[in-house]
């Protein structure tokens, strides 16, 4: 048995059936090795594409997706994909191809220091450097990607290493180590809680993305029975997000705030005054103690977090569930879910394009959410600058996935096949900004060569509008450089790699193509004509 012999059948026991991949040099032992599995390659264009297909299988299923890439560059080319797992605390675990071992510092072909430099964007980086340790190294992996805080992993595999064959009176190591033993919230803190809360009178729960991902339930049974508001954060705007109405307005009026799970970070704007109520009190738990280190220098007197508690926040949030002494003021309740679901007056007569014109976004997501309603299960994808935020702001559907805290573009159709390979029935739309479909349109050759079918909706007008409107907002009209882009057909670029095109130039095409596009079988794109709208911002007057 061959060391990648041993890398196939470990991810084997661990029931992985999928490899996201590009193929390379010091890889090709994996390649061969997976010929005689069950496990199945899909194989990307880009390396970066391969790592979002892994996150998304992360976000998805909440077990972590697997990546497998060559040495050098590119690996190098998964740096940017990892960042975007980590910011949206996503499951996974990268496996990069390595020069080999033996001509380590010697100038060996693609060479570089790959494990340290994932490092700053992975919860935990190394190298293997022993063929007996690879079954060791990958449970290890597949652990802390999935404990606590969720994030990727990364393993640099030397190709010396993949290609030796096991000493055959040796035993492969197992793994011994756990990723991480939490305490237990104290029977002193619990009971802070419990008196913060009949306290108070207007609490609030903020969740991180992991602890919404997986504690749907009990997040939803928190807010049915005991009344708690509960808000997840998971857009680069925080406290700004669209599709969160005029959250912030009541945020600055709760007198108790929830973190589980959900750091104190630009999005919170750092708490200052401007966000959180200064008379505010806190309760911040978290799996991650640099995290708790980090509200903790962020507060203002720190006496107001009554409680940072390093643990699982699901188990305190069960703990709650079970006391029976919580009751919230209803007219608070009333007041937060209110804020939420405001919309400005004017969206209701932005929704309708003018049909001899190309349409608003409002216009475009009016009509996909009316498509996604009759859907009995639906995967929404948004990607993008400012047609992303409008998006954001007025699609939902019961699975979910935007760009994350990162704030970076381009995922959206790896994102979109990684979709499709887990939820082969479900209608999946991706709706996307013309400028991100750069970073990643020939994944369309992907997911025409794996027959799996999508529907990606380009709004495309023709520029870096995000940063078209900062420029225009920040020096003016006769300042603007840089942010000009073709209104390129990118329907008949998907269509030359064997997909479904359709090209909407007035609102009026734009449902009938919509319904071709459903009805393809093929992964689609539909090229929509829109206006340069600048991002919703919502204050209510």
């Amino acid at each position: 048995m061959r060391g990648s012999d041993l890398l196939i059948k470990t991810l084997s026991d661990l029931q992985v059936n999928y490899l996201f991949t590009l193929s390379g040099n010091q890889i090709m032992p994996v390649f061969d090795s997976a010929l005689d599995s069950k496990i199945k390659l899909i194989h990307f264009r880009h390396e970066a594409a391969a790592v979002h297909a892994a996150d998304t299988w992360g976000r998805l299923t909440n077990t972590p997706g697997i990546a497998i890439v060559s040495a050098g560059p590119g690996f190098a080319n998964t740096l940017s994909a990892l960042y975007v797992a980590m910011s949206a605390e996503s499951p996974l675990v990268l496996l990069s191809g390595h020069a080999q071992l033996s001509d380590q510092n010697r100038g060996a072909f693609q060479e570089m220091p790959q494990a340290d430099m994932a490092r700053s964007v992975t919860k935990s980086s190394w190298t293997c450097t022993n063929t007996e340790n690879i079954q060791h190294d990958i449970e290890r992996a597949y652990e802390i990607a999935n404990t606590g805080r969720p994030g990727p992993v990364h393993i640099a595999l030397p190709v010396d290493i993949l290609e030796e064959k096991l000493i055959s009176n040796k035993s492969p190591i197992k793994n011994q180590t756990s990723a991480g033993n939490l305490k237990s919230i104290t029977k002193s803190e619990f009971e802070k809680i419990i008196d913060a809360l009949q306290s108070a009178k207007r609490p609030l729960v903020l969740v991180g993305q992991a602890i919404n991902r997986k504690g749907k339930k009990i997040l939803s049974d928190l807010s049915l029975s005991s009344r708690i508001p509960v808000v997840n954060m998971e857009s680069p705007r925080g406290v700004n997000d669209p599709s969160l109405g005029a959250f912030s307005e009541v945020l600055k009026e709760s007198d108790l705030i929830f973190l589980f799970g959900k750091k104190i970070d630009f999005g919170l704007k750092f708490g200052d005054n401007t966000t959180l109520s200064s008379k505010a009190n806190i309760v911040q738990i978290d799996h991650d103690k640099s995290i708790l280190e980090q509200g903790k220098k962020a507060i203002y007197p720190p006496e107001r977090i009554i409680v940072s508690s390093e643990t699982d926040p699901l188990l305190v949030i069960k703990s709650i569930l079970e006391t029976e002494k919580i009751s919230v003021n209803n007219t608070w309740v009333n007041q937060v879910q209110s804020a939420l679901r405001y919309n400005p007056p004017e969206w209701a007569i932005q929704k309708k394009s003018s049909k001899d014109e190309p349409m608003h976004p409002l216009a475009v997501c009016n009509i996909v959410q009316n498509i996604l309603n009759k859907q009995k299960d639906s995967v929404f994808i948004s990607d993008g600058g400012e047609f992303g935020q409008w998006t954001q702001a007025c699609i939902s559907a019961p699975n979910r996935i935007i760009n994350g805290p990162g704030g970076a573009i381009g995922a959206s159709l790896p994102t979109a096949i990684a979709a499709s390979i887990a939820y082969p029935k479900k209608t999946i739309i991706a709706m996307l900004g013309d400028g991100t479909f750069g970073f990643h349109g020939m994944e369309f050759d992907t997911a025409v060569r794996y027959n799996l079918q999508f529907i990606a909706i380009i709004g495309n007008d023709a520029r870096w509008n995000a940063e078209y409107q900062i420029q225009l907002n920040d020096y003016g009209s006769d300042r603007t450089i840089g942010c000009e882009l073709h209104p390129s057909r990118y329907d008949l670029v998907v269509k030359a790699l064997g997909g479904h095109g359709e090209n909407v130039v007035t609102a009026s095409e734009f449902a009938p193509a919509l319904d071709r596009a459903l009805n393809s079988g093929l992964p689609a794109c539909i090229n929509v004509s829109i206006q340069p709208i600048k991002a919703p911002l919502i204050r209510r007057a």
